[in-house]
């Protein structure tokens, strides 16, 4: 019996297998030939099915299941398929148990799987059969139990039939499936379990069912008593668990599907389950689809607060980053950006005050793993890495000791080297297409906006350190020479600068060149905004080179496009911020112009800081404003000093993006508007307007009178020029072209302009006429101005002795090689007689450096001839009409000749310079124009005084001046050969005079003589004290002492006076001045009150005192500590032994060179 039913289980299972090969190869046909009949066609099915609830077999029932399934599928007949399902629903209802139903069920959930319409049809017209499933669910039998999931699943697989079993699933089903899903034991039901589980987590009504029961479930176990509902948290972490991959992908899957529809909501649950420990565990798979699935997971817990304040995270990132580090060794590419963006996730949410990387180490590890995903060839997988890098650039990611500068420098290093490669790939336009094209710029702009976020971060690190002594001198790195060199924060602010400068910039500024992007913009200003920061000793240079590349333009072009009103307020904000330090630090290191002052700097801060914000304005919408003629009110006036000195800025760094010819307009309206309402702009805003007035004016085009007038109202507002000065040739040219600045500003403008010069003629000097060399562009625009306006040699001349020794030294080197190279030009006596003055002051009154001066110009032969002629012509001047004459033109050119001479001999005799040329002067006519003085002027007669003083004290041995005899002199006596060159009677003519001088009581002249008779009393008691002692106590020295005191009250405190008494003094001439009274006059001015007295008078009145005090004379202690006291009280300067006594008073240029012009050729 056993045998005959194989036997036909044999030729059933045969037979149904070969049906199914026909209807696989021949389809059409046999579907043709069962559909002939539809009473045949539905026989053939119910005998189909009849196999299929009769046979346990389990071959059997797949291939009986497969051919109906076929079967049903080609025949395309509703009337067949309703009967198969009226005959299921038949069975379900005649079975006394649900032993038998497994193959009837999976019938119908494969019927539904392929016919999806059939799951609605089911739920609407076999509603009783879920009352089926639920028997099948409770019914101790983990395959019928499979089964029925398997139906179930397939059923909530169709929205509208999960819509109408929502009420079923909430009274019935979810407890029952919770349950059993958590008491599964063989994996058919487990996989069928998740299988149910993931179509109903596609509808947010059931997650909330089931994730409602679960929270019921934890709130009973959290309570003492019996168990209470299933808690699906548990029962995946349970799968979770297993060792089976499957269950475990499954398991995370499921994860994911309850949180996609609400992290906030539904992470807890499962964060309080412990799930993120045993995802972080099985990040070490080596499962390709687990490890992307637990990264969903995770990526979805990571929105949860949760999920960090319990710590998972600093647990678990080691995990997450030795995962990374493996899986980017695989080609799944979707894998890396998973990783990558979990990685992201954590970075960017882990809360500060929870540090994440615990060890410098994993710090490190995190970082070369970056590194290596940000070099990734796949650019999705990069943009990943980018994002993930500019998380980790954040402080408290980095505060473990030691901080690890050369690995963040290596991940910022490939960051930018992918950029710059991904940017410099060329586009194809014409493959891609306008719409392609665009986008592929858009792909490039999200890019490079995430590289500079990144770089911005590390920007923002590196400020942070620096208020971190640990992190900016790293003490924990190991010691080495590269460590020491390279593992600092000084070093990686340094790079940052290096790269941004290198890098970044150049990216941004091709990228603009295709399209421009706010937020991109924003992200890159602050950067250059926060670099001043980092690397302060750099921020001047770096300054100087964002303005000279047009930064300032660029920057006011974004302001002008995104930022009117109140759109984009971020972007205007660090328009602003950047635009405000560069300024400040432009200012404070300016080209070509004097440093401002700290006070300065506070008000031009101010002035930016206001107005900067408000300026958003198109260059020439800004141009216009400043030429408004109208009423400027406080705030508007701010902004035009601000638009103003962004246009100083900019062209000062040669960026000249504004209109010349119109810019030339508006600032003069913009100077007569301050002149109309009495304003009067900061010396920098006035800086700023009077250099760009000057570069924007045109050649032809000049000035109205009333804007030159203003200017110059403005300037003589102003202390010094050089608070306004700005270096340009074109600023020299604008205040020579306007004679009414020309006249009151000119000399100064020069002395600034050469004061600023670099360029020196020094080098062009000795270089042979036929191959003389180009000159320097601002050389040769001051040569053609002086070309066209020769009187301006005029003022060089006078700056040539009026200015600091460095400026009179450009000044003279330039117009020497201007003479020379511009023969042509007619340098008339009015120049020369002014040079001849100047060579005076030089060595004469300004003897800050007379060697090196007098060396040189006594190398200079033409130069001494010229002298000896003109002190001839002093002789034979004393005959003419306006020889008496103070004010004559002639005896201001003697007297410079005179004392020019004293001083060349005077500096030859003290510095043994060489004299190439000797000057000879007749001593008799000298000694003749003193000893028998006609009437002529003080001046040239003090003048005299001098050099004959000069040659007494250098005893007539100067190898410079040779005084000779005129023609007919006689035979000296002997005696009077001791005092050669001198006679006896010319020395005694001599202080007559002198004292005949001294009674003209002219201040100037008396301090000459007084100075040359202490010289010829000196020369004279070296070779004949007797002659000497004679000379000074001659009685009419008394009288003439007496003569020179008036009638005043301490008339004697007069400089001349004092040092005549003190002469007298020091050759014991009490006949002329007794002992009572020296001790008089010491009394008076010991009571005087000495600070009233001039610096001379007070040297003068020390200088007696100590020369009656070494000669014995002192006989009142009491008044000699009281005048010694007073002398001491006052301030040393005053007895400065390098000060000359004031005996001198130097004639006009303008007469001496008026008298040049007036002599006849030499």
């Amino acid at each position: 019996m056993f045998f005959s039913i194989c036997s036909k289980l044999v030729r059933k299972k045969y037979v149904l297998s070969c049906f199914r090969d026909a209807l696989v190869r021949h389809t059409s046909l046999i579907t043709q030939l069962v559909a002939q009949d539809q009473r045949v066609c539905i026989h053939f099915i119910n005998i189909l099915f009849g196999l299929l609830c009769n046979v346990e077999d389990g071959n059997v029932t797949d291939l009986c299941i497969e051919v109906l399934i076929q079967l049903v599928t080609q025949l395309k007949q509703e009337q067949t398929v309703h009967c198969l399902l009226d005959a299921c629903h038949r069975e379900l209802c005649s079975m006394p148990s649900m032993r038998g139903s497994p193959a009837t069920l999976t019938l119908l959930g494969k019927l539904v799987d392929t016919i999806p319409a059939l799951a609605d049809k089911l739920v609407m017209e076999h509603g009783g059969l879920m009352e089926h499933l639920l028997r099948g669910l409770v019914y101790p039998n983990e395959g019928v139990q499979a089964s029925v999931c398997y139906l179930y699943g397939k059923l909530y697989s169709s929205h509208i039939a999960a819509e109408m079993l929502s009420g079923h699933f909430r009274e019935k089903l979810c407890p029952l499936f919770l349950s059993t899903m958590e008491g599964a034991q063989t994996k058919e039901l487990q996989i069928n379990c998740l299988g149910l589980l993931r179509q109903l987590l596609k509808y947010d009504l059931f997650v909330s069912m089931i994730m409602n029961k679960s929270a019921l479930a934890e709130t009973a176990q959290s309570v003492e008593g019996p168990p209470g509902e299933t808690s699906l948290p548990l029962v995946l972490k349970k799968f979770l668990l297993s060792r089976d991959e499957t269950l475990q992908v499954a398991s995370a899957h499921c994860i994911t599907a309850v949180l996609v529809h609400s992290p906030v909501k539904h992470a807890p649950a499962f964060i309080h389950a412990d799930i993120p420990e045993f995802l972080f565990e099985h990040l070490s798979s080596s499962s390709e689809v687990l490890i992307w699935s637990i990264y969903n997971c995770l990526i979805l817990l990571a929105e949860e607060p949760l999920f960090f304040s319990k710590c998972h995270t600093v647990y678990g990132i080691e995990a997450v980053v030795r995962s990374l580090q493996g899986s980017l060794k695989l080609t799944n590419t979707e894998l890396h950006k998973q990783g990558l963006l979990l990685l992201a996730e954590i970075l960017t949410r882990q809360p500060e005050e929870i540090r994440l990387f615990t060890s410098s180490a994993m710090c490190g590890d995190a970082s070369r793993a970056l590194q290596e995903a940000v070099s990734s060839p796949v650019l999705e997988v990069a943009a990943e890495a980018v994002k993930a890098a500019s998380a980790f650039l954040r402080k408290d990611h980095q505060s473990a000791p030691p901080v690890q500068y050369q690995a963040l420098r290596a991940l910022l290093e490939a960051m930018l080297s992918r950029c710059s490669e991904f940017s410099q790939t060329p586009l194809n336009r014409r493959s891609l297409g306008s719409r392609d094209s665009e986008k592929a710029i858009l792909r490039r702009g999200k890019f490079l906006l995430s590289t500079l976020e990144g770089f911005r971060n590390a920007c923002r690190l590196a400020v942070e350190f620096q208020g971190e002594p640990i992190a900016q001198e790293n003490p924990f790195t190991a010691p080495s020479a590269s460590a020491e060199k390279e593992d600092t924060l000084e070093d990686f602010s340094e790079f940052l600068l290096s790269a941004c400068d290198s890098l970044c910039i150049p990216m941004v500024m091709r990228h603009l060149e295709q399209a421009t992007h706010p937020a991109l913009m924003e992200v890159f200003l602050s950067i250059l905004h926060s670099l001043f920061i980092i690397v302060p000793h750099m921020k001047k240079k770096f300054s100087k080179k964002l303005a000279a590349s047009s930064f300032i333009r660029l920057t006011l072009e974004l302001k002008a496009r995104f930022c009117s009103g109140s759109s984009h307020s971020a972007l205007n904000q660090v328009c602003s911020s950047f635009l405000y330090c560069m300024c400040l630090n432009l200012l404070s290191a300016p080209e070509k112009t004097r440093s401002l002052s700290q006070e300065e700097l506070s008000a031009v801060s101010e002035l930016l800081q206001h107005g900067l914000p408000q300026i958003s304005s198109r260059s020439p919408e800004s141009v216009a404003f400043l030429s408004d003629r109208q009423y400027v009110e406080g705030t508007a006036r701010q902004r035009q000093y601000c638009i103003l000195l962004l246009f100083y800025l900019a062209y000062i760094h040669e960026d000249r993006f504004v209109s010349e010819a119109e810019l030339f307009v508006a600032l003069q309206g913009f100077l007569l508007s301050l002149q109309d309402q009495g304003e009067h702009p900061p010396p920098v805003v006035f800086r700023a307007s009077i250099y760009l007035i000057a570069i924007c004016q045109d050649k032809d085009s000049a000035l109205d009178e009333a804007v030159v007038s203003a200017i110059r109202k403005f300037l003589e507002g102003i202390s010094d020029l050089h608070l306004v000065y700005t270096h340009h040739p074109l600023l020299l040219r604008f205040f020579l072209l306007y004679p009414e600045l020309m006249s009151r500003f000119g000399h100064r403008i020069l002395e600034l302009w050469f004061f600023w010069e670099e360029s020196s003629c020094e080098e062009l000097d000795d270089v042979p006429s036929a191959g003389l060399p180009t000159l320097p562009a601002s050389l040769a625009a001051l040569f053609q101005m002086l070309r066209s306006s020769p009187s301006i040699l005029l003022i060089l001349l006078d700056l040539v002795y009026s200015s600091p020794v460095d400026t009179a030294r450009k000044v003279l080197m330039s117009l020497r090689t201007f003479l020379r190279r511009n023969e042509d030009v007619q340098v008339d006596g009015l120049i020369r007689g002014h040079f001849l003055l100047i060579l005076q002051h030089l060595l004469v009154e300004h003897g800050a450096s007379p060697s090196g001066a007098a060396a040189v110009l006594l190398s200079t032969t033409a130069l001494i001839e010229l002298l000896e002629k003109m002190l001839a012509l002093t002789w034979t001047e004393m005959g003419s009409p306006t020889w008496a004459e103070a004010s004559s033109p002639r005896t201001a050119l003697l007297c410079s000749a005179w004392l020019l001479t004293a001083s060349f001999s005077a500096q030859q005799h003290s510095g043994s310079l060489q004299v190439h040329q000797t000057l000879s002067v007749e001593l008799d006519q000298l000694l003749k124009a003193l000893s028998f003085p006609k009437k002529k002027p003080a001046l040239l007669s003090a003048a005299i005084l001098r050099f004959l003083r000069t040659a007494l004290q250098q005893n007539f041995s100067s190898a410079l001046v040779a005084l000779v005899p005129s023609g007919s002199q006689p035979l000296p006596a002997p005696e009077d050969n001791i005092l050669a060159p001198l006679g006896t009677s010319q020395v005694l003519a001599l202080v007559i005079g002198l004292q005949n001088l001294l009674v003209q009581k002219d201040p100037l002249l008396s301090q000459g003589c007084v100075g040359c008779l202490e010289a010829l009393l000196d020369y004279v008691y070296a070779r004949s004290p007797d002659l000497a002692l004679h000379v000074a106590s001659q009685p009419w020295n008394r009288f003439l002492l007496f003569t020179l005191l008036d009638a005043g009250e301490n008339s004697f405190l007069r400089s001349e006076i004092l040092r005549l008494m003190t002469l007298f003094v020091r050759y014991n001439s009490s006949s002329v001045l007794s002992h009572e009274e020296v001790g008089h006059v010491l009394q008076v001015a010991a009571l005087a009150d000495l600070s009233t007295l001039s610096n001379t008078t007070r040297r003068a009145l020390r200088d007696f005192f100590l020369q009656v005090q070494s000669m014995g004379l002192l006989i009142d202690h009491g008044t000699t500590q009281t005048l010694q006291a007073s002398l001491e009280s006052l301030s040393l300067s005053a007895f400065s032994d390098h000060q000359p006594p004031q005996d001198m008073l130097y004639p006009f240029l303008r007469l001496g060179a008026l008298a040049w012009a007036r002599l006849p050729k030499l």
